[in-house]
């Protein structure tokens, strides 16, 4: 099957690359900001709507608390982005959070921000990929009839460009990124220069729309609630900083300053764009609702189930550049792209703890390996697979999944924060350098400011998010976290069992003799390869063995035996119900049961096969007794190749697609060889 699939699968990812090959896969500045970044860009195109759609709920009135609620969201972002700079020169080896917390508060909480990563990468996936469906579906209806099926294939075409490389992903993903980030700022400097230097009136589509308050007149602690539920909502621009911190080991060297940079970079570029949009959207007077349908207004009557809510980046856009032009299909068009290319935050930052995680024995160790193109491939498999699992739970309703959003990275964000504290805490009681104390004690500040903000968010966003759906992510870490600790205690239990005892090893190592037995159905070239192969071994004893299903076969068998007259004891065991495999089993069990420290040898001779429907004609009861047998102690089995001509000729083919090139995969003719150069003579 893998021959089947060999070619496939280098069309699709290309060819494998060498170990050595690393530091070719690390990413620049200029590269790793889409890469790791594209989230947090991203989320500037859904933010801001998640903001004025919360405050609609008090109606247009409420409308005027959103500067406010946009200054509290840039003073967080720049206190995380403060922050993490610290975790990212603090510890460089790309655990991020994960490392953080459990180096300075336990592996509980390391597993507790690890659950809180990993659920909140699925759903970084699943929430952007959902969002660029239902930006895409406005201008396309084909889209929104299949949203399901788009969005899984959207998850599809990621995972095959990330299995490719994270450089060339990066490479692939960077000019949308730049394209959409150029876009929103022309569009908040063109809006910004025709509303104060020329003084046009920008009005956008939904200007003359009026919104029918939920709960009018919110006063209170019910208009507090509001206020903070539309903040928590706003929260979503913070999401996927802590990726950079995750993915510090691929980036170029020095890593850390480069990481810090990219932070820095980031954060600036996502609170301008993120303010931007809000107070154009108040300019251009951007009306928004839960409930469009029933809740927006047009001549005092309800707009209807037809009624299409654009987005708040789309609505601005038509008001300063005009609906239709051609800086409006831009900006929609890498606006839509960038949602889809969102998701590459998750794509990097998920396989990176994942393989961190598995390297402490708390995932499969499967995702601690890189894969033909040095990427963590099986992590980015698993992700891919949990994003569209929930992707179908969901229909693909970006407004339900969003509920789910952002409790998994505050709850890192916070538990991070506290470690960094207790990480500064421990170096200054121990640092006797002024400047280095000084230094340590500014960070300190700046973690415990984050600690105590995040750790107020947290509480924030679990009380106003939670009926609303957030209780769903928090049932994802607790299973990641049980999952993860059982996955722990069976390797730890495991690693217990088979540790070599320090004394008289021999006593459990060394059996006192080898009985060895040759499995046998007829007397052929494959049986006579094993028991010569069986001889070699020097056993203390060698038996042939056989089971007695057609009386006539076996005496056919038995006369042929002595006719060749081979040395070996051929034993014979009847099956009255024509079994083959568990006479076999009860043979060698009771061979143990009479002689607990022999080990027994049982040898299986095997056709080797050159086609995948081969093997359903052949070795199907060796497949059966070495599954059986793998569970009996003392017992080794080997199996004993006999190569038949069909897989002479597989072997043929195969070197044939080894000397083979791709298409492509010489682009300027043929390489010539050159004579190698003589050895240097030592003098």
């Amino acid at each position: 099957m893998s021959k089947l699939t060999d070619l496939p699968k280098r069309i699709l990812i290309g060819r494998a690359l060498r170990s050595d090959k690393l530091g070719e896969t690390l990413l620049s500045k200029r590269i790793a900001l889409p890469v790791f970044a594209s989230d947090p860009l991203s989320s500037v195109a859904y933010a801001p709507g998640e903001v004025l759609l919360v405050l609609s709920v008090a109606g247009l009135s409420a409308y005027h608390f959103s500067p406010w609620i946009a200054l509290a969201v840039v003073v967080l972002m720049f206190t995380v982005v403060a922050s993490y700079r610290q975790n990212v020169h603090a510890y460089p080896s790309g655990g991020g959070d994960y490392e953080v917390a459990n180096t300075n508060l336990g592996p509980k909480a390391g597993l507790t921000v690890a659950s809180a990563l990993l659920v909140d990468y699925v759903l970084t996936v699943a929430v952007s990929i959902s969002s660029g469906i239902e930006n895409l579906g406005s201008a396309i209806p084909f889209v929104v009839e299949h949203k399901v099926a788009c969005a899984v294939g959207v998850i599809v075409l990621l995972t095959v460009m990330n299995l490719r490389g994270v450089k060339e992903s990066g490479s692939l993903f960077a000019i949308p990124t730049y394209v959409f980030v150029a876009g929103v700022f022309i569009m908040i400097a063109w809006g910004a220069y025709k509303g104060i230097v020329l003084d046009e009136t920008m009005k956008a589509p939904t200007a003359d729309f009026e919104i029918k308050a939920e709960h009018q007149g919110l006063a209170g602690f019910a208009l507090v609630f509001l206020l903070l539920r539309a903040f928590s909502s706003g929260c979503a621009a913070l999401t996927g900083v802590e990726a950079i911190s995750n993915g510090v080991p691929a980036f170029r060297k020095p890593k850390s300053k480069n990481a810090a940079t990219t932070l820095a970079l980031m954060g600036g570029l996502a609170v301008t764009m993120f303010c931007g949009i809000i107070f154009l959207a108040m300019a251009t007077d951007v009306r928004m609702a839960e409930k469009p349908a029933e809740d927006l207004l047009h001549n005092g009557v309800p707009v209807g189930e037809g009624y299409v809510q654009d987005p708040v980046i789309s609505q601005v856009a038509a008001a300063v550049f005009g609906d239709g032009t051609f800086f409006f299909i831009v900006l929609a068009a890498a606006t839509a792209l960038v949602l889809f290319l969102a998701a590459n935050t998750a794509y990097n930052g998920f396989p990176l703890l994942g393989s961190i995680l598995a390297q402490d024995r708390y995932l499969p160790r499967q995702l601690h390996t890189r894969g033909d193109r040095l990427t963590f491939s099986n992590g980015i498999v698993l992700l891919a697979g949990a994003a569209a699992l929930l992707v179908w739970v969901y229909g693909a309703d970006s407004t339900r999944l969003i509920q789910l959003y952002i409790v998994g990275v505050f709850v890192s964000f916070t538990l991070s924060q506290i470690g960094m504290v207790r990480h500064w805490n421990r170096h200054l009681a121990t640092e006797r350098d002024p400047a280095k104390r000084r230094h340590m004690i500014r960070s300190r500040a700046i973690n415990a400011f984050g600690a105590f903000f995040t750790g107020l968010v947290l509480v924030v966003v679990l009380a106003t998010k939670f009926t609303h759906g957030a209780w769903v992510a928090l049932l994802g870490m607790v299973i990641f976290y049980g999952t993860m600790t059982a996955i722990r205690r069976h390797y730890d239990s495991v690693a217990d069992e088979i540790a070599a005892a320090e004394e008289r090893p021999d006593e459990y190592v060394r059996p006192s003799r080898v009985r060895s037995i040759v499995l046998v159905s007829k007397l052929h070239k494959p049986t006579l390869r094993a028991l010569a192969y069986a001889k070699l071994m020097h056993a203390g004893e060698l038996e042939a063995l056989t089971v007695n299903v057609d009386p006539a076969e076996t005496k056919a068998l038995k006369a042929e035996w002595e006719r060749r007259n081979i040395n070996v004891p051929l034993k014979i065991l009847d099956s009255p119900y024509r079994e083959i495999t568990r006479p076999v089993i009860e043979y060698v069990k009771n061979i143990r049961r009479e002689s607990p420290r022999d080990a027994v040898s049982v040898y299986i001779p095997e056709y080797v096969v050159g086609h995948w429907y081969e093997h359903l004609l052949h070795n199907q009861s060796a497949l059966r007794l070495k599954g059986r047998l793998l569970f009996t102690p003392g017992v080794m089995v080997t199996s004993v190749p006999y190569q038949l001509q069909s897989s002479e000729a597989a072997r043929k083919r195969a070197r044939k697609r080894q000397e083979w090139n791709a298409p492509g995969s010489v682009r300027r003719g043929p390489v010539e060889k050159r004579p190698k150069e003589p050895a240097a003579k030592n003098n």
